[in-house]
């Protein structure tokens, strides 16, 4: 089958000035995301979609494919996932090129494993499913959540006011690394949560979102954390 990694990586991050392409542990931090999918032996292909000429050269430099620009349309703040991913898969129809699957991957992850993905691909096609989302399990039962309005502090839902933690069902998360996808599928439903989706769970040790100053301190630590138990 042949199948594409795509990795989105837009320019101009406002809270993370040149987040996608900042130093971790001494390389461009898209670097891991790059190299995972490139050692996963999964695609005949690892693209970066990107409007920014910096991150572009920093791409090709560890082995990514840049065959085209994004479009501005694509390249604000309003622009989605799967957006980038339509228009992507459209080039590439464009120029004759069609995809049975594809792997979206998260410049800014790099705890993504060669290894996750390759596990991610073979429980999407096993399951027969069309797509496949890596999640996290919710550390504490979010049926207790509380809010904050006007000062105040309330339960968001009562009725679980007395239910014991170990009595409520397991929440989950998006893990915020990758996504794999059957293309036609995609196409049709266009979104990656689709109506036949496989959950792979994976540890909160093994996952961050960065967004922030702090986030990249904690992804860091993560990441030695990691490196010690390979």
């Amino acid at each position: 089958m042949k199948n594409i990694a795509i990795i989105p990586a837009r320019g101009g991050s406002k809270r993370i000035p040149k987040k996608n392409i900042r130093s971790f542990y001494g390389f461009p931090v898209i670097m891991y995301s790059i190299e995972a999918a490139l050692n996963s032996g999964c695609f005949s292909e690892v693209m970066v979609s990107t409007d920014d000429d910096e991150i572009a050269e920093v791409a090709r430099r560890f082995g990514a494919r840049v065959p085209f620009k994004r479009s501005a349309l694509n390249s604000n703040d309003q622009a989605s996932t799967a957006d980038v991913l339509l228009e992507v898969i459209s080039q590439y129809k464009d120029a004759g090129k069609v995809w049975d699957f594809f792997c979206c991957l998260y410049p800014a992850a790099p705890l993504i494993t060669p290894q996750k993905i390759k596990k991610g691909y073979q429980l999407m096609i096993e399951s027969g499913a069309d797509s496949l989302i890596p999640v996290v399990k919710f550390s504490y039962p979010i049926q207790r959540a509380l809010s904050v309005e006007k000062g105040r502090l309330f339960r968001v839902e009562p009725k679980y006011s007395e239910s014991r933690s170990q009595d409520l069902p397991a929440r989950y998360h998006d893990a915020g690394q990758f996504y794999w996808a059957k293309t036609s599928s995609f196409l049709t439903e266009k979104q990656l949560l689709m109506k036949n989706t496989v959950p792979m769970e994976v540890l909160e040790t093994e996952v961050q979102d960065i967004d922030n100053e702090m986030d990249w301190q904690i992804a860091e630590l993560k990441y030695q954390l990691m490196m010690r138990n390979k």
